[in-house]
């Protein structure tokens, strides 16, 4: 399985001082995603977290939203691999295998959305949607309203709370740290507390590992939870956020306006531009405490 990180020779000029010394950069790879053995999808990922990523994806494609729905998900040999080997996550596995090629089996029964099966998409570490036929095959059914969950009272955001949060990631973001060329994404309670971050050269796919741990865990739906995301707020995040039944998608960034079409439409609140005490609601404000905002200011 490739590294997280590696190391390049750079020429570094500071202050007209030229010298030369090692860099560590992040690995970009190219994952394929396989569904019941036929190829579906193909995105670049830092390595790792590489079944929980396979999972997500297929969480925001509608096709899973329980962990029983997955049967198993196994490493294949690469496209130029001589052989059809095979090894769990945790495996070594031998031969030919470039861990680069996952294959995610449905349990039986799990019917498959039609969408899925006529889609075979190409998706970089920036966009997740390239190679998709229509704006039609872009939206996805979710499984679940986005609501506060059933007999509890609606989720209230402090600003305050939001406006820590941005912080605390960059506080986990262990590998941005040696790198500096990172997304991240994490998920939070509604009382701030840090539930999972993950960490990727795309926006999308860091999002993708949270979901897809989320998954494995029987977690889903993320009801009472806030997704943060390091960078813009896409329409593809906002989708994923609803997917996962997510009701609050924050980002440090701004947001599309589709992605605020999207969030007006199921009911999630959007917060775009979150840094220190400032940041803009641009749909869902009913989970934010606004005249705290106002006393405050």
């Amino acid at each position: 399985m490739g590294r997280v990180t590696e190391r390049r020779k750079v020429i570094r000029i500071r202050d007209g001082a030229i010298s030369t010394r090692p860099d560590t950069l992040v690995a970009e790879e190219p994952l394929e995603i396989r569904l019941n053995g036929k190829p579906l999808a193909i995105t670049m990922r830092t390595p790792g977290d590489d079944f929980a990523l396979a999972a997500g994806f297929l969480v925001s494609e509608g096709v899973f939203g329980r962990a029983d729905e997955v049967q198993n998900i196994v490493y294949c040999a690469g496209a130029t691999g001589g052989g059809p080997s095979r090894s769990s996550e945790a495996e070594s596995g031998g031969g030919s295998n470039t861990y680069n090629v996952v294959d995610v089996r449905t349990a039986p029964g799990v019917v498959l959305p039609d969408i899925t099966l006529e889609r075979n998409v190409y998706t970089t570490s920036s966009c997740g949607l390239c190679g998709k036929a229509s704006l039609d095959a872009v939206r996805t059914t979710a499984r679940w309203a986005i609501d506060d969950g059933p007999g509890t009272p609606p989720v209230r955001l402090e600003p305050a709370l939001l406006a820590g949060l941005p912080d605390r990631l960059r506080e986990a973001q262990r590998v941005f740290d040696r790198t500096g060329g990172l997304h991240a994404a994490a998920l939070f309670t509604e009382d701030g507390e840090m539930l999972d971050v993950r960490e990727d050269v795309g926006r999308h796919n860091a999002v993708d590992k949270l979901v897809g741990r989320a998954l494995q865990r029987g977690d889903l739906p993320l009801s009472r939870t806030i997704l943060l995301v390091s960078g813009r707020a896409s329409f593809e995040l906002a989708q994923k956020a609803v997917m996962a039944g997510i009701p609050v998608l924050a980002a440090v960034s701004a947001p599309s306006s589709l992605a605020v079409d999207l969030a007006s439409e199921t009911g999630l609140t959007l917060v775009g531009f979150l840094r220190g005490p400032s940041m803009n609601v641009y749909a869902g404000e009913h989970r934010i405490a606004l005249r705290a905002a106002a006393a405050q200011g």
